[in-house]
């Protein structure tokens, strides 16, 4: 990409968009087409496809997604699996028919089987079944991956797939219900803090291990990918990782976020409530092997992104 190519980011105001939005613009990207939901619904093949006539965008971030956690997710699996399929859809066909140079899919580290050998290689993919509590998400992410391989195949496109594990940082989703994991934690504790519970309920066993990445770090991650990466160097599974190769238990994430947040009470486990995937931790071998690793650790990530959410409004 040169620093005037014309980039567009789908997606942009939410946790990934934005990040990579920062990213591009620190690197002197100047020239990033960016559209609002209200501006264009990515779910109507007409709209992109006259969106893609008339501004004929070089290089295509897709970060635009329905996303959520196990409640988010098994409350509304129709709509994980219909809105995601036609972003998706919409997008990957047009970026082909008006001949985008590159493009990069965001999909997710939940595609892998839910008993999947730790950590998970690239080549794990529909090797067993899926999580249950994010199916729907999944199969759509899966499909993104296949649509990405396929067209590729059959018509030489540059399009490129990477797996981000569990991602947290600036401009995330703090909703108490349809949130993931760690922004939920935050509010809840943050709350707690202000109204001085006495304990915090926290769903399940905390024994799941989870791997969780700075979005700044995923954003660069997925810069360098596609600044230097050509979709044939990521044969025969045509996707990449991208993480930090490091996790810790569900328990173990609540104590720190408590820590941080300056919580001193006490946690309350609900173990009525489902765990979810035993372990999410992604072999990024192939990702370092290319030349690039995380800087965040994940203490300063987590500092970082409470100062961001006491400054929000509400």
């Amino acid at each position: 990409m040169e620093r005037d190519s014309k980039i567009y980011i789908a997606g942009h105001t939410g946790l990934v968009g934005s990040a990579i939005m920062r990213c591009l613009q620190s690197q002197g990207y100047n020239n990033l087409l960016l559209r609002t939901h209200k501006e264009l619904d990515l779910e109507r093949q007409t709209d992109v496809e006259v969106f893609f006539e008339k501004e004929r965008p070089e290089y295509v971030f897709l970060a635009a997604a329905k996303v959520g956690g196990i409640y988010a997710n098994s409350t509304y699996p129709g709509e994980f699996i219909y809105n995601n399929l036609m972003i998706q859809n919409c997008v990957l066909h047009s970026a082909y028919l008006y001949g985008v140079k590159k493009l990069l899919f965001l999909g997710s580290s939940c595609i892998y089987p839910r008993l999947a050998p730790q950590p998970m290689k690239e080549q794990y993919l529909l090797t067993g079944e899926l999580e249950p509590t994010n199916e729907p998400y999944a199969v759509a992410k899966i499909a993104g991956i296949k649509l990405c391989q396929s067209y590729n195949r059959q018509y030489e496109t540059n399009f490129v797939s990477v797996m981000p594990t569990n991602l947290y940082g600036p401009n995330d989703n703090y909703d108490p219900l349809n949130s993931h994991v760690l922004p939920a934690l935050i509010r809840r504790f943050h709350e707690a803090k202000v109204e001085r519970k006495p304990f915090v309920e926290v769903w399940g066993t905390g024994t799941p291990r989870r791997e969780f990445m700075y979005s700044e770090n995923m954003a660069d991650a997925c810069v360098f990918i596609m600044e230097t990466v050509h979709t044939s160097q990521l044969a025969p599974h045509g996707f990449i990782n991208i993480g930090t190769g490091e996790d810790i238990t569900i328990r173990e994430l609540t104590t720190l976020v408590a820590e941080v947040i300056g919580y001193k009470g006490e946690l309350h486990w609900d173990t009525s409530k489902p765990d979810g995937t035993p372990r999410k931790l992604l072999d990024v071998s192939l990702l370092h092997s290319l030349g690039w690793k995380h800087k965040t650790t994940f203490h300063e990530g987590l500092r970082l992104t409470y100062e961001d959410f006491v400054k929000k409004p509400g």
